[in-house]
């Protein structure tokens, strides 16, 4: 067994990053994204530090979310030291809503390697908050990283570029906006022509392009097998513990094991880990979520 174990921390060994919700919690209903079916859910401070022992032979690199947002939390942090003193890098997803609720100092923890917002989320959701307000807090936080923290990338992802154009408008405004405060040129209809994945509007400033994806469920009528880069690139810890073998995961649905009760690398050598990683392998997705996944077509 402890050959066994030292073979599938070789693997683990591998990761690109894990995933580590530190919260369920989001405040937003965007409509690109599934209802939450778990219980709102902080991880503890006590789970969290046990969850980096674990981790520390497996990646250096987190990434605070599955479904929720790190910057809701007001103790952030505290979190983000602990991941500081375990000596990993962290990437922060946020909306950008709760930009203002922090110091950028926090935002900016000499951990933090790159913080990634979702731009497409202002324009899905009904809050008494202007188009001013919400971008002009964003670009605020792009003037305070250029100033004073050369070091970490911000990523602005615009992720609803499909076919049908169907958020041109909201786009426009957006691309405007960016446009004249990074004094960069961006001509909406020629990024729809030729659909660039990023464009650099400063120093480690990207602004990401790529097209809405539906988020994996059972009730999808959506059906293939494939490979995909869960449980080799990367996996989830869920905000009560429980380890899922990718980001999209945030039901628990493919409930590998939970960090409270077993270690990580028994989760990882479980039969269920090993079949889907075998299966991947071959181009087969076992799990039946896997199979109802359509983002695994991409690869």
């Amino acid at each position: 067994m402890l050959k066994l174990d030292q073979a599938f921390k070789r693997v683990a060994m591998q990761f690109h990053r894990v995933h580590i919700e530190i919260t369920n919690i989001c405040g937003l209903a965007c409509s690109f994204c599934p209802p939450k079916l778990q219980p709102s859910k902080t991880m503890s401070l006590e789970l969290f530090a046990k969850v980096l022992t674990q981790l520390q032979d497996y990646t250096k690199s987190l990434a605070f979310h599955v479904m929720g947002d790190p910057l809701i939390l007001s103790n952030l942090n505290d979190y983000l030291e602990l991941a500081h003193s375990y000596g990993f890098e962290v990437e922060l997803t946020t909306s950008g809503y709760y930009l203002n609720n922090l110091e950028n100092s926090i935002i900016f923890h000499p951990c933090v390697r790159q913080l990634n917002i979702s731009l497409n989320s202002y324009n899905k959701n009904s809050l008494k908050l202007t188009f001013d307000d919400y971008i002009d807090s964003i670009l605020s936080t792009c003037q305070y990283k250029l100033i004073h923290k050369p070091k970490p990338f911000i990523n602005l992802r615009i992720w609803n570029f499909d076919e049908a154009c169907s958020e041109v408008e909201y786009n426009a405004l957006l691309l405007k906006k960016l446009s004249d405060y990074f004094e960069i040129k961006l001509n909406i209809t020629e990024l729809y022509k030729t659909r660039p994945k990023s464009i650099r509007l400063a120093s480690k400033v990207l602004l990401n392009f790529d097209e809405y994806f539906k988020w994996p469920s059972l009730g999808s009528t959506h059906h293939s097998n494939g490979s995909c880069y869960g449980l080799k690139s990367h996996i989830g810890i869920l905000a009560d513990g429980t380890v899922v073998p990718c980001c999209l995961d945030g039901d628990g649905v493919i409930n590998l094991g939970n960090l409270n009760t077993t270690t990580l690398s028994e989760v990882l050598a479980s039969k269920r880990a090993v079949s889907m990683r075998e299966g991947f392998s071959n181009s087969i997705a076992v799990e039946e979520l896997c199979l109802k996944c359509s983002y695994k077509d991409r690869f």
